[in-house]
């Protein structure tokens, strides 16, 4: 026989104490997260932690999947899934090793695993999540939000479905296909993520001239504005959407210019146009943009984090390039919101906030960053302008161990006991009073959101 089919003793006793050794350096990290939970428990302000824990929050952004049978197929959740890129190196929130991934599925599912999961695990934890999916039907994803404790979240979705209903879902839609009229591969293909997104946006692109039966893209700016920006705009206002999503970081950098309605019409009318002319035109648009949901009383989302992929611009999204936008006079009806807070530019974002019609939200970095990490950027936003912060999750379903599920519920915990440190650091020296705290904590859980989008 060959070496390699040999049975070996030896190597038989070495791999089993090799199990042992995992299994136990598992369960130790299992219990040493577990301990500095509580430690981390036990600085908190104790009456001002049940508040946070007992409110329903305001998720501003997060990335619903429609409930069963349409969630085997469901992928309007996001205009450009990240899950079909090249490689890159992820952090650690979204590894199927994630240490808060345990606490997740024993919260949601009942079940108690360990990470990573081997075969037999991942079939308990699929059974188990399809056990309630089965029992609570169309009401699966009002289920998710209560293990949650969110009252309201906003779908960033291409377009919502049964089961996602108002009554707890507020929709934000995608606008970056309005940005790019053109599908042209030339010009903006640049790299493999992008040779991936901009087939995605030309999808979109047909949705959304099929939902205004048009068969053809406009010949003239004019007529493109006239029958397919403001129409489409107006469509998703009249269909219950309370912002506009840009995850423009993605396609190209933030350093929108401020051109003439007469140049962005020539290089519209241009087929030979250039990259620097097709730029020009996109920077036209986004302000007309702008402008529009301004009229519509609709708000402006912004991508801006460091995003997936191994070819993000993270320079691009500097969220201070953004800022003779916001200094535009002509754009102060207009409400920006920057999701994720700008990790890393997180004072840059913060200094912006000056800007009164600019707000950010915690999404996304209350998956990325564990609590005592997020609390410190966190009391210097509620310390500067707490009127302006707004609580989210950006659940999404990044993977098999970590659905949208798992990651809204890590996210809300990861930014309830954040805010909860950030709040009692304030008290204990003495820069606010516990009612001011109580205060802010209802700002950033509901009201904030409530007063951005004028909800009763």
């Amino acid at each position: 026989m060959s070496g390699h089919g040999q049975y070996s003793p030896r190597a038989t006793f070495t791999s089993v104490k090799a199990l042992a050794i995992l299994t136990l350096s598992l369960l130790a990290a299992t219990a040493c997260a577990q301990t500095s939970e509580t430690k981390l428990e036990r600085q908190l302000d104790p009456e001002l932690y049940a508040h946070i824990l007992s409110t329903p929050a305001f998720d501003n952004h997060a990335h619903p999947v429609l409930p069963p049978p349409a969630d085997k197929t469901d992928r309007d959740f996001d205009a450009l899934p990240v899950d079909n890129m090249e490689p890159e190196t992820d952090i650690v929130a979204w590894r199927p090793d994630n240490p808060q991934l345990p606490a997740a599925w024993k919260a949601l599912w009942g079940v108690d695993l360990t990470v990573p999961l081997d075969d037999a695990s991942t079939k308990r934890l699929s059974a188990a999540r399809e056990a309630v999916k089965q029992r609570e039907g169309q009401h699966y994803a009002q289920w998710v939000l209560d293990q949650a404790k969110i009252g309201t979240m906003v779908a960033n979705r291409v377009a919502m479905g049964p089961g996602i209903a108002e009554a707890r879902f507020r929709w934000v839609p995608y606008a970056d296909v309005l940005l790019f009229p053109f599908p042209d591969a030339r010009l903006e293909a640049q790299n493999p993520d992008k040779a991936l997104f901009f087939p995605l946006e030309d999808k979109v692109r047909a949705r959304y001239l099929a939902d205004l039966d048009l068969k053809k893209m406009p010949r003239s700016l004019e007529d493109y504005l006239s029958k397919v920006v403001t129409p489409t705009l107006e469509r998703q206002r009249k269909g219950g959407a309370i912002a506009e999503k840009f995850e423009v970081a993605y396609l190209r950098s933030f350093d929108f210019s401020n051109p003439s309605r007469d140049d962005a019409a020539r290089a519209y009318a241009n087929p030979s146009r250039t990259p620097a002319e097709y730029k020009l035109l996109q920077d036209y648009l986004f302000r007309y943009i702008a402008l529009e949901c301004g009229r519509l009383h609709m708000a402006v989302h912004f991508h801006t984090l460091s995003g997936g992929g191994g070819y993000f611009d993270i320079a691009g999204a500097n969220p201070m390039l953004l800022e003779p936008l916001f200094n535009d006079p002509t754009l102060r009806k207009t409400n920006f919101v920057m999701l994720h807070g700008g990790w890393p530019y997180v004072r840059e974002a913060n200094s912006l906030l000056q800007k009164p019609n600019v707000y950010l939200d915690l999404s996304q970095q209350s998956l990325s960053f564990p609590p005592r990490t997020l609390a410190t950027w966190l009391r210097e936003l509620l310390e500067t302008f707490p009127e302006k912060v707004l609580f989210g999750t950006d659940g999404y379903a990044l993977s098999d161990p970590e659905g949208w599920e798992e990651s809204t519920w890590i996210a809300a915990r990861n930014a309830r006991q954040a805010l909860a440190l950030a709040l009692t650091g304030m008290i204990e020296d003495g820069e606010i009073s516990r009612p001011r705290a109580f205060a802010i904590a209802d700002e950033v859980l509901q009201k904030n959101a409530e007063t951005l989008y004028a909800m009763p």
